[in-house]
């Protein structure tokens, strides 16, 4: 009998050294596998990057080479994601990350997407999914990588754009981030396109996008190219003013650009009363149209351009590039995953480039997991704190021109109102300032400057803010039934 359980334990123990044996190589195998995944996502991005650069370079008019760029660039974007989940995934779950409960009712999705440990199950699928997806990644660039040697050698046929070293400021700092194909197009327009013969009547390029989404960006990028700075005088108009260019046209001469900015509508009869009298100027003037409204596309004479949100991996890539500004982010793999986070939450709710700009510029000064989180956190309870009130996304009523509770970002409560009279006299502060320090908050109104654009024509955008401090504390600057948590910075 006991020769027999003898037997049994020893096959027993002989089996788990076995299994345990398989556990290992199969996790070293697959350490391996995903190190040669890593490495070679690494140099497909160096390579396929490097094509976008030199194609954001050239002056490009074959439609087909442009859907190729697009092609190149959304599949780089992705590819730059998944290499940084694979490449700081290991801390999911590790001590420390999680430093504040999240048994803590006031604690946002942030802190709950962090989980402390996970299921096996979970991990599982977890681990099955990001390998579909890093696969498909991986394939992705393999795929535009085989096919790109035809656009190399068209690339070498395109005209190169001449870089004064502001633009070359702007590239690295990626003010002017992606919208490959549509810079492009805009060139296009502004250098090859021409008229029927016979037909002097200046084209029509409408320029439509949602708020924040870079139309003016994008529009000042092009208009610093030397080609067009030496074929153009450029005019920029308000829509609301439309009609005053009949007053000072006649000093106007030459091949005229006229970039109009309309933030309403505008009456057909006074479009033909300025399309005719812009009828008179020299042949080959041309006008842009910029507006978020869709029915002003129907002034133009060339298909519009439509600018929509960047997509989830563009704005990622650009959020983090801005937050990390030249530090590295592999110093910082923590921030790296909290990075992720705010590019989730703000593109959720069509986060606009003034958003993401002044988000990042804030983060970057104070390279803290605390800071980071502290003002996330904040982020998600504004955003709750007006849709509890509205009913509607802050962005929403910032972009209408309604009242915004912006109590979550103070001290003491404030409610912010765009697109109303604002005393010049009045006391001013940065949204920057606002985050990064709320104690800067000046005692009652005082004008709120959200963003300062750093290119021509330097676009501000600015709010007036009213100061509710006279209000308890329990009644407005806590959600309803939810106890605020002070977290110092």
């Amino acid at each position: 009998m006991e020769a027999s359980i003898s037997v049994v334990a020893g096959e027993l123990v002989s089996r788990f050294i076995s299994f345990l044996m398989n556990k290992y190589h199969s996790s070293l195998s697959h350490a391996q596998s995903e190190e040669k995944l890593v490495e070679r996502l690494q140099n497909l991005l160096m390579r396929v990057s490097m094509i976008v650069e030199e194609a954001d370079a050239r002056y490009i008019t074959n439609t087909g080479m442009l859907l190729q760029l697009k092609t190149l660039s959304e599949a780089m974007y992705k590819g730059y994601r998944v290499l940084d989940t694979l490449s700081y995934r290991n801390l999911q779950g590790s001590p420390g990350i999680d430093e504040v409960s999240i048994n803590d009712p006031s604690s946002s999705s942030l802190y709950l997407s962090i989980p402390v440990k996970r299921s096996r199950t979970k991990a599982e699928k977890d681990e099955k999914a990001m390998r579909l997806e890093s696969d498909g990644a991986l394939k992705s660039l393999e795929i535009v990588v085989a096919n790109m040697a035809e656009f190399v050698v068209l690339l070498g046929g395109c005209e190169h754009m001449s870089r004064r070293p502001y633009d070359v400021y702007l590239y690295t700092k990626n003010f002017m981030f992606s919208r490959h194909t549509e810079k492009q197009k805009l060139l296009s327009f502004l250098l090859e396109h021409k008229n029927p013969p016979g037909d002097h009547a200046p084209a029509v390029l409408p320029i439509i996008g949602g708020f924040g989404v870079g139309k003016k960006t994008l529009v000042a990028h092009v208009c610093g190219d030397e080609r067009v700075r030496s074929r153009f005088s450029i005019l920029h108009l308000n829509g609301d003013r439309l009609l005053t260019i009949l007053d000072h046209g006649r000093t106007m001469s030459g091949t005229i650009l006229v970039v109009i900015e309309f933030a309403s509508d505008v009456g057909d009869d006074d479009w033909k009363k300025f399309h005719l009298f812009l009828n008179r100027m020299r042949g080959g003037s041309k006008i842009i149209i910029i507006s978020k409204l869709k029915r002003l596309a129907r002034f133009g004479s060339v298909k519009p351009i439509f600018l929509g949100v960047l997509s989830y991996d563009e704005l990622r890539y650009l959020f983090k590039t801005l937050a990390f500004g030249s530090a590295d982010p592999a110093e910082h793999p923590r921030l790296v995953q909290l990075a992720d986070e705010f590019a989730k939450e703000l593109h959720s709710k069509q986060g606009s480039l003034v958003a993401i700009n002044t988000f990042a510029y804030v983060l970057r000064m104070n390279l803290s997991v605390q800071f980071w989180r502290c003002l996330f956190d904040k982020g998600v309870r504004y955003v709750k704190r007006n849709l509890s009130i509205h009913g509607v996304h802050p962005s929403m009523l910032i972009e209408q021109g309604h009242p915004v509770d912006i109590t979550d970002f103070a001290l003491h409560p404030l409610t912010m109102t765009s697109n109303v009279p604002i005393k010049e006299e009045s006391p001013s502060v940065t949204l920057v300032e606002l985050l990064a320090d709320p104690s800067v908050t000046p005692e009652g109104n005082f004008r709120l400057i959200a963003w300062e654009s750093r290119i021509p024509p330097h676009k501000s955008f600015v709010h007036f803010v009213t100061s509710r401090a006279q209000d308890t504390h329990e009644g407005s600057s806590a959600l309803p039934g939810r106890k605020r948590r002070g977290v110092p910075i």
